[in-house]
């Protein structure tokens, strides 16, 4: 990886939460190792399964680890500073045991694998060579493991990307550079435009990370198949907003809207190492999300709200659906629901409320 990249990070940390902010278990339901390997393999994780974050930054261990208590952790990041802001984040939430390296995800040496699962958000269209790190992190993946990436995609970023060249052009280095350019531009400006319209300049790091980055690649559909046949992996599912649940169904739904200079927003998806597949309707046994537990107390008033995670939209839960998620604390067979009960059971195990596996 390029040094500019590495000196970056070290200069602007990202993403800058503030040190006390804190997450609600309940919205980490998305990166419980069990439910992910349950909805892609039909089993629960196996014993001594592990996660990788490869370009953790700043923030990401932490809800890494509450979704996961107990699970081993490693994060790899190649800067020293969004490193140590990551421990001290955990360390103020009472999060111990995670493995903080520092260097390059390319070197396989670092964090050798197997690892049942690993996130790569945000990280491959900052590197020089895509591939080489897609590789890179295929090769530490356990057989039947996860990946989740998430990369920049071309008709999202458009103005981003024309503005970072711009600034580039201009030598402008500093976000402070930048945010005096748009107090000095016209109002109806492109420039001013993106700033009014854009949550990531909000702050010194968004901003440097949106329009100062020193390397940024971003994605067609296309292109971005041929990166992951080239990986070795297999494209289990889409899971940006909006995204079909059958990864053909959403890239013939991408290439329509790139035809007319669209997109869905950045690509989320995950990958898999010869991941068996969920489980057969009517079988196998369903439980809650660990993660939600705490949140199904008869004693919880009103609805509960989630976040919206493989393309469903936010889940807001009423009192009887709570009820009928607490009745899977303990596992309960398919063939013990009813014709109506174990379709809606199968739609909460779709968006990771419920787990799904043979045993």
């Amino acid at each position: 990886m390029p040094e500019s990249v590495r000196r970056h990070y070290e200069l602007y940390p990202y993403p800058d939460y503030p040190l006390f902010a804190s997450v609600r278990r309940r919205d980490t339901y998305a990166n419980n190792l069990d439910a992910l390997w349950s909805l892609f393999n039909g089993e629960l994780a196996p014993t001594g399964s592990r996660i990788l974050i490869a370009g953790c930054g700043s923030f990401a261990p932490y809800p890494f680890a509450v979704a996961n208590p107990g699970v081993p952790i490693t994060a790899l990041d190649l800067s020293t500073k969004s490193l140590k802001r990551a421990r001290l984040h955990c360390l103020l939430h009472g999060i111990s045991g995670i493995d903080f390296v520092s260097g390059d995800l390319c070197d396989a040496a670092l964090a050798p694998g197997p690892y049942a699962f690993i996130d790569a958000y945000g990280v491959l269209h900052h590197l020089e060579e895509p591939q080489a790190g897609l590789r890179a992190l295929a090769a530490r993946l356990a057989p039947g493991g996860v990946l989740r990436i998430m990369v920049y995609s071309h008709y999202t970023r458009r103005e981003e990307d024309s503005i970072r060249r711009a600034l580039r052009l201009l030598k402008v280095r500093d976000p402070e550079q930048v945010r005096k350019m748009v107090r000095k531009s016209a109002p109806q400006s492109r420039l001013r435009a993106f700033f009014e319209n854009s949550e990531e300049v909000g702050s010194r790091s968004g901003l440097a990370d949106a329009l100062l980055h020193p390397q940024v690649t971003s994605y067609r559909i296309d292109p971005l198949l041929e990166l992951i046949a080239a990986s070795g992996l297999t494209l289990l599912r889409f899971a940006h907003r909006g995204a079909q649940p059958e990864p053909g169904r959403e890239i013939a739904r991408m290439r329509a809207l790139e035809a007319e200079q669209e997109a869905p927003g950045n690509f989320v998806l995950y990958l898999g190492r010869n991941c068996a597949g969920p489980c057969p309707h009517g079988d196998g046994v369903f439980r809650v999300n660990p993660c939600l537990e705490g949140a199904l107390s008869p004693w919880r008033p009103g609805t509960l709200h989630l976040p919206g995670r493989l393309g469903h939209e936010k889940a807001a839960l009423d009192g009887a659906e709570r009820r009928f998620l607490r009745r899977f604390r303990n596992p309960v067979p398919a063939a013990d629901l009813s014709p109506t009960e174990l379709p809606r059971a199968g739609a909460y195990a779709d968006r990771l409320l419920l787990m799904h596996s043979r045993a």
